[in-house]
Protein backbone atom coordinates (compact mmCIF):
# COMPACT_ATOMS: atom_id res chain seq x y z
CA UNK A 1 0.00 0.00 0.00
CA UNK A 2 1.14 3.26 -0.95
CA UNK A 3 2.03 5.95 1.61
CA UNK A 4 0.92 9.39 1.72
CA UNK A 5 3.70 12.46 2.37
CA UNK A 6 1.92 13.26 5.35
CA UNK A 7 5.04 14.61 7.64
CA UNK A 8 7.56 17.56 6.86
CA UNK A 9 11.02 18.87 7.82
CA UNK A 10 12.17 22.04 7.89
CA UNK A 11 15.57 23.06 8.55
CA UNK A 12 15.68 26.17 10.25
CA UNK A 13 18.68 26.22 12.40
CA UNK A 14 21.37 28.24 9.63
CA UNK A 15 23.08 31.28 11.41
CA UNK A 16 21.95 33.45 7.87
CA UNK A 17 25.08 34.89 7.20
CA UNK A 18 23.98 36.10 4.10
CA UNK A 19 21.44 38.62 6.08
CA UNK A 20 23.65 39.84 8.76
CA UNK A 21 23.30 42.15 10.37
CA UNK A 22 19.64 41.90 10.51
CA UNK A 23 20.09 38.08 11.61
CA UNK A 24 21.94 38.78 14.46
CA UNK A 25 18.91 38.96 16.08
CA UNK A 26 16.09 37.69 14.52
CA UNK A 27 16.10 34.53 12.58
CA UNK A 28 16.54 34.42 8.52
CA UNK A 29 13.47 32.29 8.46
CA UNK A 30 11.15 35.44 10.17
CA UNK A 31 11.81 37.96 7.34
CA UNK A 32 8.88 39.13 5.86
CA UNK A 33 7.60 38.51 2.90
CA UNK A 34 5.43 41.93 2.64
CA UNK A 35 3.46 41.22 6.04
CA UNK A 36 3.87 37.15 6.01
CA UNK A 37 7.26 35.60 7.41
CA UNK A 38 9.21 33.46 5.17
CA UNK A 39 8.60 30.14 7.16
CA UNK A 40 4.73 30.55 7.22
CA UNK A 41 4.86 30.48 3.33
CA UNK A 42 6.77 27.35 3.76
CA UNK A 43 4.59 25.51 6.49
CA UNK A 44 1.69 26.71 4.33
CA UNK A 45 2.68 25.29 1.45
CA UNK A 46 3.07 21.63 3.41
CA UNK A 47 0.02 22.06 4.67
CA UNK A 48 -1.66 22.66 0.94
CA UNK A 49 -0.28 19.37 0.29
CA UNK A 50 -1.74 17.38 2.26
CA UNK A 51 0.99 17.25 5.36
CA UNK A 52 -0.13 17.74 8.99
CA UNK A 53 3.12 16.93 10.96
CA UNK A 54 6.07 19.31 10.70
CA UNK A 55 9.22 18.93 12.59
CA UNK A 56 11.34 22.47 12.39
CA UNK A 57 14.94 22.11 12.99
CA UNK A 58 15.80 24.96 14.86
CA UNK A 59 19.00 26.32 17.14
CA UNK A 60 19.85 28.50 20.45
CA UNK A 61 19.07 32.13 19.80
CA UNK A 62 15.68 31.04 17.48
CA UNK A 63 12.88 30.75 19.81
CA UNK A 64 11.17 33.94 18.00
CA UNK A 65 9.95 30.57 15.06
CA UNK A 66 8.03 28.87 17.75
CA UNK A 67 6.93 32.16 19.21
CA UNK A 68 5.20 33.10 15.44
CA UNK A 69 3.32 29.86 15.20
CA UNK A 70 1.60 29.69 19.33
CA UNK A 71 -1.11 31.47 20.42
CA UNK A 72 -0.03 34.82 21.49
CA UNK A 73 -3.24 35.45 24.60
CA UNK A 74 -2.35 39.41 25.09
CA UNK A 75 -2.61 39.96 21.75
CA UNK A 76 -5.71 38.16 20.95
CA UNK A 77 -7.69 39.99 23.84
CA UNK A 78 -6.18 43.51 22.49
CA UNK A 79 -7.43 42.52 18.68
CA UNK A 80 -10.45 41.49 20.46
CA UNK A 81 -11.05 44.21 22.27
CA UNK A 82 -10.40 47.06 19.68
CA UNK A 83 -12.74 45.14 17.12
CA UNK A 84 -9.91 44.39 14.83
CA UNK A 85 -11.54 40.55 14.50
CA UNK A 86 -10.29 39.70 11.16
CA UNK A 87 -6.90 39.89 12.00
CA UNK A 88 -7.60 37.77 15.51
CA UNK A 89 -9.37 35.18 13.28
CA UNK A 90 -6.07 35.56 10.78
CA UNK A 91 -3.55 35.31 13.95
CA UNK A 92 -5.50 32.45 15.68
CA UNK A 93 -5.11 30.27 12.57
CA UNK A 94 -1.31 29.79 11.98
CA UNK A 95 -1.43 28.60 15.20
CA UNK A 96 -3.50 25.59 13.86
CA UNK A 97 -2.16 25.29 10.48
CA UNK A 98 -0.87 21.73 11.31
CA UNK A 99 0.85 19.77 14.22
CA UNK A 100 4.42 21.32 14.68
CA UNK A 101 7.12 19.91 16.57
CA UNK A 102 10.45 21.55 17.27
CA UNK A 103 13.81 19.58 17.95
CA UNK A 104 17.40 21.78 18.45
CA UNK A 105 20.36 21.10 16.03
CA UNK A 106 22.83 20.75 18.93
CA UNK A 107 25.46 21.67 16.75
CA UNK A 108 25.19 23.27 13.13
CA UNK A 109 27.14 20.46 10.84
CA UNK A 110 25.33 21.29 7.91
CA UNK A 111 22.35 20.46 5.83
CA UNK A 112 22.70 16.55 5.85
CA UNK A 113 22.95 16.99 9.99
CA UNK A 114 20.12 18.46 10.27
CA UNK A 115 18.11 16.56 8.32
CA UNK A 116 19.49 13.33 10.42
CA UNK A 117 18.02 14.99 13.29
CA UNK A 118 14.06 14.44 11.89
CA UNK A 119 15.18 10.12 12.32
CA UNK A 120 12.93 9.76 15.30
CA UNK A 121 10.26 11.94 13.95
CA UNK A 122 10.15 10.28 11.06
CA UNK A 123 10.16 6.88 11.51
CA UNK A 124 9.32 4.57 8.73
CA UNK A 125 7.60 7.12 6.50
CA UNK A 126 8.22 9.11 3.63
CA UNK A 127 8.43 12.72 4.25
CA UNK A 128 9.43 16.08 2.49
CA UNK A 129 12.03 18.84 3.06
CA UNK A 130 11.42 22.40 2.55
CA UNK A 131 14.11 24.41 3.30
CA UNK A 132 12.73 26.82 5.61
CA UNK A 133 14.45 30.55 4.29
CA UNK A 134 13.11 29.45 0.61
CA UNK A 135 9.19 30.23 -1.46
CA UNK A 136 8.40 28.08 -3.69
CA UNK A 137 5.04 29.75 -5.98
CA UNK A 138 3.53 27.49 -8.26
CA UNK A 139 1.89 28.22 -11.28
CA UNK A 140 -0.71 25.92 -11.20
CA UNK A 141 -3.03 25.06 -8.57
CA UNK A 142 -0.97 22.21 -6.67
CA UNK A 143 1.94 23.47 -4.53
CA UNK A 144 5.23 22.31 -5.21
CA UNK A 145 5.82 19.93 -2.20
CA UNK A 146 2.39 18.81 -3.78
CA UNK A 147 3.97 18.05 -7.29
CA UNK A 148 6.61 16.43 -5.28
CA UNK A 149 4.23 13.96 -3.34
CA UNK A 150 2.39 13.35 -6.71
CA UNK A 151 5.55 11.99 -8.52
CA UNK A 152 6.64 9.90 -5.08
CA UNK A 153 3.28 8.33 -5.77
CA UNK A 154 4.17 7.71 -9.10
CA UNK A 155 8.04 6.55 -8.56
CA UNK A 156 7.72 5.39 -4.93
CA UNK A 157 10.86 6.53 -4.42
CA UNK A 158 12.72 9.54 -3.43
CA UNK A 159 12.12 13.15 -5.48
CA UNK A 160 14.14 16.23 -5.72
CA UNK A 161 12.70 19.58 -6.78
CA UNK A 162 14.41 20.91 -10.10
CA UNK A 163 14.31 24.26 -11.75
CA UNK A 164 16.21 25.42 -14.94
CA UNK A 165 18.38 28.27 -14.50
CA UNK A 166 20.80 29.70 -17.03
CA UNK A 167 24.15 28.24 -17.49
CA UNK A 168 26.21 31.17 -16.62
CA UNK A 169 24.71 30.41 -12.82
CA UNK A 170 24.62 27.16 -12.69
CA UNK A 171 28.24 27.01 -10.31
CA UNK A 172 25.97 28.19 -7.80
CA UNK A 173 23.72 24.88 -7.67
CA UNK A 174 23.36 21.56 -7.06
CA UNK A 175 22.84 20.23 -10.46
CA UNK A 176 21.26 16.74 -11.71
CA UNK A 177 22.84 14.29 -14.33
CA UNK A 178 19.92 12.73 -15.93
CA UNK A 179 17.20 11.28 -18.27
CA UNK A 180 13.77 12.36 -19.27
CA UNK A 181 11.01 9.67 -17.11
CA UNK A 182 8.14 11.70 -18.49
CA UNK A 183 6.97 15.26 -19.15
CA UNK A 184 8.51 16.69 -16.80
CA UNK A 185 10.20 13.56 -14.36
CA UNK A 186 13.56 12.73 -14.73
CA UNK A 187 15.75 9.70 -13.17
CA UNK A 188 18.19 10.73 -11.82
CA UNK A 189 22.23 9.53 -13.08
CA UNK A 190 24.16 11.83 -10.38
CA UNK A 191 24.26 14.86 -8.68
CA UNK A 192 27.54 17.11 -9.49
CA UNK A 193 27.79 19.88 -6.81
CA UNK A 194 28.33 24.01 -7.77
CA UNK A 195 29.47 22.43 -11.31
CA UNK A 196 31.32 24.95 -14.06
CA UNK A 197 29.29 25.69 -16.70
CA UNK A 198 31.31 23.38 -19.27
CA UNK A 199 31.03 20.31 -17.08
CA UNK A 200 27.18 20.90 -16.12
CA UNK A 201 25.58 17.99 -17.08
CA UNK A 202 22.22 19.80 -17.80
CA UNK A 203 20.53 23.10 -16.63
CA UNK A 204 18.20 21.78 -13.74
CA UNK A 205 19.38 22.69 -10.32
CA UNK A 206 18.01 21.47 -6.78
CA UNK A 207 15.17 23.72 -6.13
CA UNK A 208 15.29 23.33 -1.97
CA UNK A 209 12.21 20.45 -1.71
CA UNK A 210 12.75 16.97 -1.60
CA UNK A 211 10.86 13.75 -0.87
CA UNK A 212 13.01 11.13 1.06
CA UNK A 213 12.62 7.49 1.83
CA UNK A 214 13.75 6.61 5.35
CA UNK A 215 16.78 5.50 3.88
CA UNK A 216 18.19 8.70 3.70
CA UNK A 217 18.76 8.45 7.38
CA UNK A 218 21.21 5.32 6.52
CA UNK A 219 23.25 7.71 4.00
CA UNK A 220 23.03 10.59 6.39
CA UNK A 221 25.16 8.49 9.18
CA UNK A 222 27.61 6.92 6.83
CA UNK A 223 28.23 10.31 5.42
CA UNK A 224 32.05 12.02 5.39
CA UNK A 225 32.25 15.75 6.84
CA UNK A 226 32.17 17.61 3.27
CA UNK A 227 32.40 21.62 2.08
CA UNK A 228 32.96 23.64 4.86
CA UNK A 229 33.26 20.65 7.51
CA UNK A 230 29.68 19.74 7.34
CA UNK A 231 27.53 16.75 6.53
CA UNK A 232 26.16 17.69 3.07
CA UNK A 233 22.93 16.48 2.60
CA UNK A 234 23.81 16.08 -1.40
CA UNK A 235 26.68 13.81 -0.62
CA UNK A 236 24.38 11.50 1.23
CA UNK A 237 22.04 11.36 -1.96
CA UNK A 238 24.93 10.82 -3.70
CA UNK A 239 25.63 7.35 -1.37
CA UNK A 240 21.82 6.83 -1.62
CA UNK A 241 21.27 6.99 -5.27
CA UNK A 242 24.11 3.86 -5.78
CA UNK A 243 21.67 1.63 -4.15
CA UNK A 244 18.43 2.72 -4.75
CA UNK A 245 16.55 4.85 -7.92
CA UNK A 246 16.15 8.61 -7.43
CA UNK A 247 13.72 10.49 -9.57
CA UNK A 248 14.22 14.95 -10.12
CA UNK A 249 10.61 16.70 -11.25
CA UNK A 250 10.99 20.16 -12.93
CA UNK A 251 8.74 21.89 -10.77
CA UNK A 252 5.80 24.29 -12.30
CA UNK A 253 6.63 27.44 -10.20
CA UNK A 254 9.13 29.89 -9.24
CA UNK A 255 11.36 29.59 -6.40
CA UNK A 256 12.62 32.66 -4.29
CA UNK A 257 15.68 32.76 -2.13
CA UNK A 258 14.38 34.95 0.70
CA UNK A 259 18.09 33.86 2.85
CA UNK A 260 19.57 36.69 0.16
CA UNK A 261 19.56 40.30 0.15
CA UNK A 262 18.79 40.05 -3.37
CA UNK A 263 16.06 37.08 -3.68
CA UNK A 264 14.61 39.54 -0.95
CA UNK A 265 13.76 42.70 -2.56
CA UNK A 266 13.03 41.43 -5.52
CA UNK A 267 10.71 38.72 -3.30
CA UNK A 268 9.16 41.55 -2.15
CA UNK A 269 8.30 43.56 -5.35
CA UNK A 270 6.92 40.83 -7.22
CA UNK A 271 4.66 39.75 -4.16
CA UNK A 272 3.88 43.65 -3.11
CA UNK A 273 1.91 43.73 -6.84
CA UNK A 274 0.36 41.05 -6.20
CA UNK A 275 -1.79 42.67 -3.42
CA UNK A 276 -4.53 44.51 -4.71
CA UNK A 277 -5.08 47.32 -1.43
CA UNK A 278 -1.56 48.71 -2.65
CA UNK A 279 -0.89 47.49 -6.10
CA UNK A 280 -1.58 50.63 -8.33
CA UNK A 281 0.02 52.79 -5.82
CA UNK A 282 3.36 50.58 -5.55
CA UNK A 283 3.60 50.17 -9.25
CA UNK A 284 3.32 54.03 -9.96
CA UNK A 285 6.20 54.30 -7.13
CA UNK A 286 8.20 52.21 -8.70
CA UNK A 287 8.10 53.54 -12.28
CA UNK A 288 8.59 56.94 -10.72
CA UNK A 289 11.95 55.62 -9.59
CA UNK A 290 12.49 53.74 -12.49
CA UNK A 291 12.55 56.97 -14.41
CA UNK A 292 14.99 58.52 -12.12
CA UNK A 293 17.57 55.56 -12.90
Amino acid sequence: MKKQIRKAVIPAAGFGTRFLPFTKAVPKELVPLVDKPVIQYVVEEAVAAGIDQILIVTSSGKNAIQDHFNRTGDLERRLEETGKTALLEELRAISSLADIHYIYQQELNGLGDAVLCAKSFVGDDPFAVLLGDTVLDSSTDVTVTGQLAAAYAEVESPVTALEPVPMERISRYGVMDGEQAGEALYKVRGWIEKPAPEEAPSNLAIASRYVFTPDIFAALARTPRGKGNEIQLTDAMRLLLAERAMYGLRIAGKRYDLGSKLGFLTGTVEFGLRRPEFREAFAAFLKEIARGL
